[in-house]
């Protein structure tokens, strides 16, 4: 297996992206990296604590946010668009909800809970215009960790609920547009919480698939239809049903897609064959933090990675580097 090199850094990035051969940290200010490791200085400084980002899928836009805040910024490069903001409920004891996606005609949106923590609104990432006006029912529901799929057709939701327990909700964005409410109701995929398991992160595969991890509490459920404890599953959207189910004997934690496989970001790194449950590869030089699911009183960031586009290179932050980790090719 081919080594792994860290880029040294003057302190820990707290977003990375790729440009080209090149990682940038847009949190910091635009400071980045080139493979061999020479640092160019950030270009500004947003005097405000953020220390998390998301990019649109052209690339285009960045909404740089505090994880356990309720302040965003949306950037276009080094414009700023404008100011988000999240209710102030509960902000310091989940993650801040925000994706940004592009829809089939080539729109490109914002997905938060710019008013109430419990109502997904979708807007313009650009002019800001609302894109789902009318009558709302929402559900006590804390929406977190939003991902749009690829195709920009649906939108996931991997927050939580009281006992506390966390549950994924996945909403047709096409029918939501039409009909805002399709946002506060049960959603596409049959999960009970509180009886089958308690979610700890999910991430689209591919436009059908998504991937979902759980954690290993246990509830008293003599028959687990759905996903159980300690399992990693593939549900898709169009046969409404899971391709599979894995039970697993470590922490899955947040997952990066690759293909038919997952990057687990729990304690170090470990590429994941999602059909088997198969660990490929493990990286445990690399440390990453022991998180599971999106909320806790006592806030643990969650980790910060890059995967190529081209599959194969992983940079990961780390205090004083970023390790940079050749995957194995699919």
């Amino acid at each position: 297996m081919a080594s792994i090199d860290f880029l040294p850094v003057h302190s820990e990035p707290e977003s990375l992206r790729w440009d080209g051969e090149e990682l940038v940290d847009v949190v910091g200010g635009g400071r980045s990296w080139s493979v061999d490791g020479t640092e160019r200085a950030a270009s500004r400084n947003y005097g405000y604590p953020f220390d998390r980002a998301v990019v649109s899928p052209s690339g285009r836009y960045v909404v740089i946010y505090t994880e356990r805040d309720t302040k965003a910024l949306v950037l276009d490069g080094t414009r700023i668009v404008r100011e988000l903001n999240r209710s102030y409920c509960h902000a310091t004891d989940f993650d801040y909800p925000v994706a940004l996606g592009m829809l089939p005609d080539g729109r490109e949106i914002v997905v938060h809970c710019p008013d109430d923590y419990n109502v997904l609104e979708v807007d313009d990432v650009e002019s800001g215009q609302r894109l789902t006006k009318g009558d709302r029912d929402p559900q006590d529901v804390f929406h977190s960790r939003l991902a749009v799929s690829p195709d920009g057709r649906h939108v996931l939701s991997a927050g939580w609920l009281w006992h506390p327990v966390g549950i994924i909700k996945i909403f047709d964005l096409q029918h939501a547009l039409r009909e805002p409410a399709v946002l506060d109701g049960a959603g596409l995929l049959p999960m009970s919480p509180g009886s089958d398991a308690e979610v700890a992160s999910a991430c689209w595969l591919d436009s059908d698939r998504v991937a979902v991890a759980t954690t290993q509490e246990i509830f008293d459920n003599e028959e687990i239809n759905d996903l159980g404890p300690a399992e990693l599953g593939v549900w898709s959207i169009c046969g409404e049903r899971w391709l599979h189910r894995t039970r697993v004997d470590y922490r899955i934690g947040t997952m990066v897609a690759r293909g038919d496989t997952v990057v687990s970001l729990y304690e170090h790194p470990r590429l994941i064959q999602v059909e088997t449950g198969t660990l490929i590869a493990e990286w445990p030089e690399v440390k990453v933090a022991r998180k599971d699911g999106s909320y806790g009183v006592t806030h643990v960031p969650t980790p910060v990675a890059a995967l190529h586009p081209d599959g194969t290179p992983l940079a990961v932050a780390q205090p004083d580097s970023i390790a940079i980790i050749p995957l194995p090719t699919p």
